[in-house]
């Protein structure tokens, strides 16, 4: 998710962990090993360093990361995980669609499902313009079809929050362009914020 986080910035805090961890630990053990040798700092560094850049490049952690920060910070961009459903239009026709979202702190990965055709992301940005969540999303698209050409589009999501029977989700929605010369509009709607659910029609 870089430009959700500051990659930058998690960097520099990561290393100032380390260090600080690192010579915590170290004290600790000479406290109780007096003399050890101080290449065992860098061991430790070493060590501690290679399980926090594990952790943080982890779905599972960063989601949590993710959640402490949004109490603290209510402007950040919104954890998009999971199942979504809604419909694309085109022109007078409308057709049933479903995805899984799954994104930690340096990618968003998009797999959009129709009964005619299956798309697989091909670049995503997820931005805040002015307040408001947007993910500029790449995609190809391989039809069902086997006669039928692939072919690649794009979409401007804007994320917002809609209340649903007194229930509050994540809205995705957007205009989309394809290199056939189509367009349409996008609406999906987060439905769980479960990744290994199965959404594909075949």
């Amino acid at each position: 998710m870089f430009r959700i986080i500051n990659i930058s910035v998690l960097i520099k805090i990561l290393v100032g962990v380390t260090v600080a961890f690192s010579i915590a630990l170290y004290a600790m053990i000479d406290w109780f090993l007096p003399g050890t040798s101080l290449i065992k700092l860098f061991t430790i560094a070493s060590a501690v360093s290679a399980v926090l850049i594990t952790a943080v490049s982890s779905s599972f952690i960063s989601r949590k990361i993710w959640s402490l920060l949004s109490l603290f910070d209510g402007s950040l961009f919104p954890d998009i995980n999971g199942a979504w459903e809604g419909e694309i239009t085109f022109g007078e026709t409308k057709l049933v669609t479903r995805a899984i979202i799954r994104q930690t702190l340096s990618y968003t990965q998009i797999d959009l499902h129709t009964p005619t055709s299956k798309s697989i992301t091909l670049e995503s940005t997820p931005v805040t313009e002015g307040g408001q969540a947007r993910l500029y999303y790449v995609h190809r698209v391989t039809p069902r079809n086997p006669d039928w050409y692939t072919y690649t589009g794009s979409t401007l999501f804007d994320i917002r929050r809609v209340e649903i029977k007194g229930n509050v989700r994540l809205e995705l929605s957007g205009s989309y362009y394809t290199d056939r010369k189509t367009t349409g509009r996008i609406r999906l709607q987060q439905f769980s914020k479960e990744v290994t659910t199965d959404v594909s029609y075949y």
